[in-house]
């Protein structure tokens, strides 16, 4: 059997979802090798179709669309789990991004909906997620647009949140937040792979704590409340099975994009 590569971040949720597949936990008729990186990084890979299976931001799939297609389980989807604009002092969004903002990539689903939610920006400097608090807080941008564990830790940071885009998305379409999902490249029998990415979330629902040291292991920097409350918010229903809301909810973001 040829391993297929499969492309996710060492963030908690993925750790948690995918260590039942990466630790042969569970019955897969498919052998996937894990390739740990930033979604941003994911995003760029995807553009020449380097890995068979990878993670991807629903804000760079538009991108993607001739070499990969959608799976439906393993997603990071939900509601109360969008992005966060941050800034030093209260700030109305559209002044804050009006000012000098970090943003964790330009192919980002969070980038995309900083977009469609402010009236203009000005200028935006593109930061890996984990360095932007720290952007923010030392005076080098005036905002920051924030994801995946520092919505947990940005007032640590003495930090206030100027917008939260989900809520923002929420508010606009009574859809769930979509973020990132995992796609498998228009070569690779997708079938099995979903099924087997489907069948290591149930794993994780069902044992939650058999992750724990890999999860830890890639987020050795992160307190245990942390990580339990970044796993509690990105892993849900929707990461089992996206259902019609998720579809819906992609649909509607990609139908945006394009506008």
């Amino acid at each position: 059997m040829r391993s297929l590569t499969f492309g996710f971040t060492p963030c908690p949720n993925d750790a948690f979802a995918f260590h039942a597949l990466v630790h042969g936990l569970i019955d897969a008729p498919v052998a996937l090798e894990p390739v740990l990186l930033d979604i941003e990084e994911l995003n760029q890979r995807a553009r020449s179709g380097e890995l068979d299976v990878t993670k991807l931001s629903f804000g760079a799939a538009a991108a993607a669309r001739d070499r990969y297609r959608l799976l439906r389980s393993g997603a990071a989807l939900g509601n109360g789990v969008g992005p966060l604009v941050v800034a030093r002092e209260p700030a109305a969004l559209d002044d804050a991004a009006a000012g000098r903002v970090a943003v964790p990539g330009y192919d980002t689903t969070a980038f995309l909906l900083l977009r469609l939610a402010a009236q203009s920006l000005g200028d935006v400097v593109e930061l890996r997620y984990d360095r932007i608090l720290d952007a923010v807080a030392q005076g080098e941008v005036d905002a920051g647009l924030i994801i995946h564990e520092s919505r947990f830790t940005y007032a640590d940071h003495g930090l206030v949140a100027v917008a939260d885009l989900g809520d923002w998305w929420e508010g606009e379409t009574g859809l769930p937040v979509p973020l990132a999902g995992i796609y498998a490249r228009e070569d690779v029998d997708a079938e099995p792979v979903e099924g087997a990415i489907r069948a290591s979330v149930e794993y994780a629902f069902a044992h939650p704590e058999a992750s724990r040291d890999y999860v830890r292991a890639h987020s050795h920097e992160m307190s245990e409340e942390v990580c339990r409350a970044h796993i509690e918010l990105y892993v849900n229903g929707y990461s089992v099975d996206l259902g019609e809301p998720g579809l819906a909810a992609i649909e509607r973001l990609a139908a945006a994009a394009r506008a």
